[in-house]
């Protein structure tokens, strides 16, 4: 089975850097009270407020399932970062692993 990296990209607004930071633990420590082990938030080196969400699954089923199981807690979490970025929004890659 191949495991699949799935990395959501964005800017936060500099104004917003703290709150985001904030809210970036908070997203951590849900996910992994809620079983998605693999998840971790990175800055891009050399650029400031740039971000990468990324979630690694061990199959893609459960990287199908990783939508499937959103609680209310977790779409609402989601939703209130969306004020914190600048208007570029947020940019999707869902890698497959070669066999």
């Amino acid at each position: 089975m191949p495991r699949v990296l799935f990395t959501i990209t964005y800017t936060v607004k500099p104004e917003f850097r703290e709150e985001y930071l904030a809210l970036s633990r908070t997203l951590k420590e849900h996910f992994a009270s809620t079983g998605t082990k693999n998840y971790a938030v990175y800055e891009l080196r050399g650029k400031r407020n740039q971000f990468a969400e990324v979630f690694q699954t061990n199959s893609l089923e459960e990287f199908d399932a990783l939508e499937d199981n959103q609680n209310e807690t977790t779409q609402e979490l989601l939703a209130s970062l969306e004020r914190f970025l600048e208007p570029d929004g947020m940019k999707y890659t869902t890698l497959v692993e070669t066999e």
